[in-house]
């Protein structure tokens, strides 16, 4: 059961209440006790709450600004000579087993043919793909929509992929 509740002196009878002093009667807490510390009085007697922040908020438009130049492609096509061909090495960015044999396939085909440019992805790939043709002409080695763990890739034997490929050329 609760303790009875005090009177206050202004309300009640002064001969039924033990009276204290008004600084020994006021109920100390922590934050009290921080805010009489404070050096601005000012401040700790301002009862209005704390400014509230603004929730952030995210533009889904983007904004107009100006007149731009229009934008280059990620990867700038190589200069191809009137004599040179290309050859494209398109590979999926889903896993890494992809990237390094497309790199080994373009180091190897560098090395062995003079005079071809080798480009790896110069537009976004298919998913699950791994192809590589000669420009606007004949596809050498053509895998696409595979699915994991790519066994039909991990199962290519790249030296012998990049020797028939110059031995094309040639």
């Amino acid at each position: 059961m609760a303790p009875r509740q005090r009177k206050n002196e202004n309300m009640g009878s002064s001969s039924t209440i033990t009276t204290r002093s008004s600084a020994a009667a006021a109920r100390v807490t922590q934050s009290s006790a921080r805010k009489a510390k404070t050096t601005n009085p000012s401040v700790a007697a301002d009862p209005r709450a704390p400014k509230k922040k603004k929730a952030k908020t995210t533009n889904t438009k983007k904004k107009a600004k100006g007149p731009r130049a229009p934008q280059q492609p990620a990867e700038p096509e190589p200069a191809v000579l009137e004599g040179s061909k290309a050859i494209v090495i398109e590979h999926c960015n889903q896993c890494n087993s992809f990237k390094t044999r497309a790199l080994q396939a373009k180091n190897g085909l560098e090395k062995g043919l003079e005079g071809v440019n080798v480009v790896v992805n110069p537009v976004k790939p298919r998913r699950g793909c791994f192809e590589i043709r000669e420009e606007g002409g004949e596809i050498f080695v053509s895998l696409l929509d595979m699915k994991r763990p790519f066994t039909d890739m991990k199962a290519l034997d790249m030296e012998k992929v990049i020797s028939d490929i110059i031995e094309k050329f040639e």
